[in-house]
């Protein structure tokens, strides 16, 4: 798997005609001056370089490094193309060059061999001053994670490539994506700012990314000043959206819009809809509606954990036009994980499917479950404990600890910006509002004693009492209600992790149910 470097100039063009891998094979390249780069493949090197010496933009890089293998196939060099390109960009040592059309995730024959070589060539690539960081610091990187250089699905691209004509030809206004969590809303989402910015007919709009929680914000904003053509102004909260008018407003997270309930302060919430003249009954996603031509909405309706949050009906009624992702991506034991999750907490019977290698457990010690969560950390890094919001914010009151389990006592997390990165995460307890969004390797979650099991009626049951979180219960009546959010929230957490999901219940009779579903 040799990888030769030229020069990259008219004379080093026409003697790639006489060498092994010059013409009529396929390989993957990179062209670079040291600070810029563009990674590419062809069926013809000294073609392909012969066009690029035509381009102003690629003239000015200095080195072209092919790589080759008597192996090689069009759909292997597609695949590790899109693969070096990803972790390019997220390796942050070269602006590249690159557009984001056309990178699509597919299967072939044999890619478990490829992707093998690609471990080999990204080893060669960091000899040769390439590259930098190891391929698993940037598999846990934010700009890795939420990168607009993700290969998409077929169904993603698909989505995207209907958007983009809908808005050249200003057709539907409003486009809503709904998914269950990890089926790459978050993705679909960067890809579509860094696709516009740069497709010859959508580039000129005026458009931004609307970020409802501040933690997401701040993390996409980091990944948008990575981005050659994005910048963190485009990364914006749904406040920001007020006396401003855009072409586009594309809406992460959409379902945790608020509405005027439950607010730490309304006055605000208040001057916005003054603004619009919307009275109290104005939402979110109203100013968003009114502050834009036209809007995506990336959407979950089971993901919407506190009453404050925009209601399923106000979307219904947008007449929008709906796309669905079904395709599980971060999860790696797939859709029949998040089936099993679901049918888990509406207690629908079903025998536990074959995960392969994805590690599920249920934990009667929490002790062994919080050892296990550090010591994967070490390993494989982003590992980390989350809980239901069913224990009082002791040590923001001075307190030692906030959670006691058997004499183990636990904090929660000491920030509610970016916690999954803080530096002391790996001791603390992440609560809905610091994950939500967020992809982790392994997730330990435990589920307090807000809910239990009854297992003469076969039924959870919901303790309002037990469930500390203020603005997830004022102005709730209806316990099914209640029912619907604390179970969106365990949803969520229970759908994080990527390679492993371990589960402590406090509630004795719900220990047992979880046993026996989960062995």
């Amino acid at each position: 798997m040799p990888i030769t470097t030229h020069k990259f100039n008219t004379d080093a063009i026409s003697r790639l005609h006489k060498i092994e891998f010059g013409k009529d094979w396929p390989v993957v390249y990179i062209l670079e001056d040291g600070t810029q780069m563009y990674v590419g493949e062809t069926m013809s090197a000294a073609h392909r370089f012969r066009q690029h010496i035509d381009n102003p933009e690629r003239k000015k890089l200095k080195h072209a490094h092919l790589i080759a293998d008597n192996e090689y196939n069009k759909s292997a060099t597609l695949d590790i193309e899109s693969q070096l390109i990803q972790y390019i960009v997220a390796d942050q040592q070269y602006v590249l060059q690159n557009g984001n059309g056309g990178l699509a995730n597919h299967s072939y024959y044999d890619r478990e061999k490829y992707q093998a070589k690609f471990e080999v060539i990204w080893q060669e690539l960091q000899k040769m001053g390439l590259a930098n960081k190891d391929l698993i610091q940037l598999r846990n990187s934010d700009i890795f994670k939420y990168s607009p250089y993700k290969a998409l699905t077929d169904e993603q691209i698909d989505i995207v490539n209907k958007i983009k004509t809908s808005l050249i030809n200003d057709e539907h206004k409003t486009h809503i994506v709904k998914g269950e969590p990890g089926t790459g809303k978050s993705v679909l989402a960067t890809y579509l700012c860094k696709y516009l910015s740069v497709f010859p007919e959508t580039k000129y709009l005026n458009f931004a990314l609307v970020v409802p929680q501040a933690g997401l914000r701040k993390t996409l904003k980091k990944v948008f000043t990575k981005i050659k053509g994005l910048d963190a102004s485009m990364v914006i909260g749904p406040s920001n959206v007020v006396g401003k008018h855009y072409d586009l407003l594309i809406v992460d997270e959409a379902h945790r819009l608020r509405r005027r309930v439950n607010l730490s302060s309304y006055g605000p919430f208040d001057q916005a809809n003054k603004h619009y003249s919307l009275g109290n009954a104005g939402t979110q996603l109203d100013w968003i509606m009114l502050a834009s031509n036209a809007q995506v909405l990336l959407y979950d309706a089971n993901q919407s954990v506190v009453p404050g949050d925009i209601r399923s009906d106000k979307l219904s009624s947008l007449h929008a036009t709906e796309y669905r992702l079904t395709s599980q991506l971060r999860v790696l034991a797939g859709n029949d994980y998040i089936a099993f999750i679901n049918n888990l907490l509406s207690l629908t019977e079903q025998d536990r499917p074959d995960f392969g290698d994805y590690d599920l457990r249920y934990f009667t010690d929490i002790s062994d479950m919080v050892h296990l969560i550090k010591k994967y950390d070490k390993v494989h890094g982003l590992s980390r404990l989350v809980a239901g919001y069913a224990w009082t914010w002791e040590t923001k009151k001075g307190g030692d600890y906030d959670i006691d389990l058997d004499g183990l006592k636990l904090k929660w997390n000491s920030t509610n910006i970016d916690w999954v990165n803080s530096k002391n995460a790996i001791n603390e307890v992440g609560c809905i509002h610091t994950v939500q969004g967020y992809d982790l390797n392994y997730v330990g979650v435990i589920i307090g004693p807000e809910v239990s099991y009854d297992p003469t009626k076969h039924k959870l049951i919901v303790h309002k009492d037990k469930y500390k979180d203020i603005n997830g219960k004022r102005t709730i009546e209806s316990p099914e209600e209640l029912e619907k959010y604390i179970i969106n929230i365990y949803k969520t957490l229970l759908t994080r992790g990527i390679r492993g999901t371990y589960i402590h219940a406090v509630d004795k009779e719900l220990q047992d149910y979880l046993l026996y579903r989960i062995r």
